[in-house]
């Protein structure tokens, strides 16, 4: 469906202030849907209690975190770094899971200050047994199915890393034994899908294992929530999810006489369409009849991987340096700055090795790119300082209709500064 797309939260004067007053590239967020989305969230439909995380790996920026912690959500995180960067933010140590992949060096030290954390493999729930034997641990585990936009955000199933597979149940009762932790909380991620019904399925798999764990009082499910950049792209129903999933936990309370806590823990889904990467259009070339028209931009993987990386889609949307632009149509191919052959804006859906025009209004050099859908895994994501282009400004539209820098666009000196000279 090739079809003209819409600017969401700026109009196009907005577009030409920003860049005359912060530079190009920009990533622009939108306060007043960060908070709607939040808020949102915080509605989540739940049986017995709920919690709200952000998965801050989506968009770590320190004034989208304050936002947040003011709003009452608490925190996912993905690194001990990430902790580190919340506590600095302001959230109580409470009020953060460590989930990682890669054991801090402080773990220990993250822990006594109050820091959750949930054991995502046998070996962590070992390491932490030996530091903190008797405690209540969370533990993360691979259900055994996923849903994704594509394989490479699918995390959950047999082809997924993350948690401990359900098929080892035993061997984790076993360390518990072992180290006498209580499994408190189970966690489950089954990856970034917008299907209720799959949603409810891993759910019942998630309580089928919670059943098998006597001493469990919280149930995490994860985040993904699937969220339609593109107009014809759709996007997870939280309120049909929800109460799909409420009767499930309300059965389980009946058959089994414990009443779960909920947790959800959703980046995208908070951050996605609050978000616009504002480029300039720095040459136009074609590659002859048979051939493309390219618009190059002074932006590309640097600030967004996900077309790149997962043949991801964004909405386009071409600028006029002009008040009054013309209004005929062309297709173009959208490509980056880097001196790389992967560095497109615009591949075929879901497979980034082939090329899929967009059509956009008739472009110039000098003009304005928007692509909207940048507040999620943009930012955070990037291929930072590849051919070393420094990192862009960030800004915010407030509330008051304002515009307020929240990043400063890195120098060259600061991108050398650790280096070592010979």
């Amino acid at each position: 469906m090739n079809t003209v797309e819409q600017l969401r939260f700026l109009n196009e004067e907005q577009v030409r202030e920003i860049h005359r007053f912060f530079g190009s590239p920009v990533y622009v967020y939108d306060q007043a849907t960060l908070i709607q989305r939040a808020k949102e969230l915080l509605a989540f439909p739940n049986a017995y209690g709920l919690t709200a995380r952000y998965a801050m790996k989506a968009l770590p920026t320190t004034a989208i975190l304050q936002i947040f912690a003011g709003l009452g959500l608490h925190i996912d995180a993905s690194s001990g770094y990430e902790v580190e960067r919340a506590l600095k933010t302001g959230f109580p140590p409470q009020h953060i899971q460590l989930t990682a992949q890669q054991l801090p060096d402080n773990l220990e030290a993250l822990i006594q200050k109050g820091v959750l954390f949930n054991a995502c493999s046998l070996h962590q729930c070992d390491v932490f047994g030996k530091i903190f034997p008797g405690r209540d641990i969370s533990v993360r585990i691979n259900p055994g199915l996923g849903s994704g936009g594509s394989n490479r955000t699918n995390v959950g199933g047999p082809s997924s890393s993350f948690g401990i597979w359900h098929e080892h149940l035993d061997e984790l009762k076993a360390l518990a034994q072992l180290h006498q932790l209580r499994i408190t909380q189970l966690h489950t991620h089954i990856g970034s899908g917008s299907d209720p019904e799959i949603w409810v399925h891993c759910a019942k798999l998630a309580l089928n294992i919670a059943a098998k764990l006597p001493e469990v009082t919280t149930l995490s499910l994860g985040g993904g929530y699937k969220v339609g950049r593109m107009k014809h792209e759709p996007s997870a129903d939280l309120q049909e999810i929800g109460q799909k999933i409420l009767s499930e936990f309300e059965r389980f309370a009946s058959d089994h006489n414990r009443k779960l806590h909920l947790e959800v823990e959703p980046g995208t889904y908070l951050v996605a369409n609050a978000g616009s990467l504002l480029c300039k259009v720095i040459d136009i070339v074609d590659t002859g009849t048979n051939g493309y028209r390219f618009i190059k931009l002074d932006a590309g993987m640097t600030e967004i991987l996900r077309p790149g990386f997962y043949g991801a889609q964004h909405p386009i949307i071409s600028i006029s340096a002009e008040s009054q632009p013309t209004q005929a149509l062309l297709d173009y191919v959208v490509v980056g700055h880097c001196c790389e052959s992967g560095d497109i804006l615009t591949p075929e859906p879901g497979n980034p090795e082939n090329l899929k025009p967009r059509l956009l209004r008739e472009t110039a050099i000098g003009d304005s790119i928007v692509i909207e859908g940048s507040g999620a895994y943009c930012a955070s994501m990037a291929s930072k300082n590849y051919n070393s282009f420094p990192e862009c400004a960030e800004v915010l539209l407030t509330n008051s209709e304002k515009f307020t820098l929240i990043r400063k666009r890195q120098t060259f000196d600061q991108m050398l500064q650790n280096e070592v000279w010979l």
